[in-house]
């Protein structure tokens, strides 16, 4: 397989229709598999979606549209779509169009059925990935899911990002601020300093659920923390404006942090 573009945010139709200007996609990559040019797509879920395969469906159509109206190729280009799942809970919502409806027996050969491929963060295999990092990553994210905080015994080196990345995923960024230091980070002492942490707060060891709680000022710091791993160094402007919302704003910025690439977006969603 041959990789030719990873565009983020990827717009599925340049036409200046408005609800075409709405339909994005995550990430798209563009590539080559054995001399045929493909794309392959995917959309991060944080939270369970029942929308979820009639966005994917409108997504791909859009697509193959663009592709029929601008006459680009002979041939249209096929689409591979994945929903990547990094939500706590067990998806329990549908993965294939026909699992809204009761169809009759007589008219199930005449359905187009559509399906998505759903990935589950918490299922993965991690024996599978290939890359060290990207395991470490997701094994991370299993054990703060469990709340298996010393299960990971190898002393291994983790990406600094990716642990907090995975802290962000999993609501439990309050809990590694004082731990993370440097370029690498020893993932099994990580692991073991967040539970001493839980333990300290009395809070139960289990799955971890939802957003970060507490008093105002944390979700402010924490959402703050959140947007510098995102974006880099954020601007006074927007810094005061996080400084200054409410509970109930902050709480919306939350649930959108995976939507946001820039600092336009944070003030668009907490004004």
């Amino acid at each position: 397989m041959v990789r030719f573009e990873f565009d983020i945010s990827f717009i599925i139709n340049d036409s200046k229709r408005a609800e075409d200007k709405k339909r994005r996609r995550n990430i798209v990559v563009k590539s080559g598999i054995n001399g045929i040019y493909c794309l392959l797509g995917i959309e991060h879920q944080s939270s369970i979606d029942e929308t979820m395969v009639i966005r994917c469906g409108i997504y791909e159509m859009l697509e193959y549209l663009k592709q029929v109206e601008n006459k680009e190729y002979k041939r249209l280009v096929p689409q591979i779509m994945v929903a990547f799942y990094t939500g706590p809970k067990k998806w329990n919502v549908p993965v294939k169009l026909s699992d809204y409806f009761e169809i009759p027996e007589e008219l199930k050969k005449y359905f187009n059925d559509w399906k998505i491929i759903l990935v589950d963060v918490k299922e993965m295999d991690t024996s599978k990935i290939k890359d060290e990092q990207t395991r470490y990553f997701i094994e991370a994210i299993q054990a703060m899911y469990k709340g298996d905080y010393i299960k990971l015994h190898q002393k291994r080196k983790m990406n600094t990002n990716n642990f907090i990345y995975a802290a962000i995923i999993t609501g439990s960024l309050d809990m590694i601020k004082d731990i993370v230091e440097g370029d690498e980070m020893d993932m099994c002492e990580g692991m073991e300093r967040m539970a001493e942490g839980f333990r300290s707060e009395g809070r139960e060891e289990g799955i971890l659920v939802g957003r970060n709680e507490g008093k105002l000022e944390e979700k402010q710091n924490t959402l703050l923390m959140q947007l510098r791993c995102k974006l880099g160094d954020l601007s006074k402007e927007t810094e005061n404006t996080i400084r200054s919302s409410t509970m109930e704003k902050l709480n919306k910025l939350t649930v959108s942090i995976f939507d946001i690439q820039s600092e336009n977006d944070v003030l668009k969603l907490i004004h």
